[in-house]
């Protein structure tokens, strides 16, 4: 029995930590691009620990689900899930293959959906009225 079950695993102060580190990573990865310059070691750090947030994201939805809470659409959460923790790394490995301008503004770009997949991450918990 759940006995606080209005929140979702996937809302609160991990979710609104990943959304505002995407953003900051996404700002810095915009300075560097509009200065026409490769990514740096900052992208790639901050890239690294926005993966760190967003596993500990994964790791508190899959423990509600290990403990009885269901999303309200299983499927499309569970691949918002496996996307969502993919897109860092893919930043990483197309920022490394496109040394220039361009593979910092790919971790702009990956970095600005990440915050939208984070939303859409809760929205699908939610469905059924949490």
């Amino acid at each position: 029995m759940t006995s606080v079950s209005t929140d979702s695993p996937v809302d609160g102060i991990v979710a609104t930590l990943s959304i505002v580190l995407s953003l900051l990573v996404a700002a810095w990865a915009l300075v560097v691009a509009v200065r026409q310059r490769p990514p740096d070691r900052v992208q790639f750090v901050g890239l690294a620990v926005l993966e760190v947030s967003l596993l500990v994201l994964g790791v508190l939805a899959l423990v509600a689900v290990g403990d009885g809470d269901r999303p309200g659409e299983p499927g499309a959460f569970f691949g918002y899930l496996v996307t969502l923790v993919c897109l860092p790394p893919l930043a990483w490995v197309l920022a490394r293959m496109e040394p220039t301008r361009w593979g910092s503004a790919i971790v702009c770009a990956v970095c600005l959906v990440t915050p939208v997949v984070v939303v859409r991450l809760q929205q699908t918990w939610e469905v059924l009225g949490g």
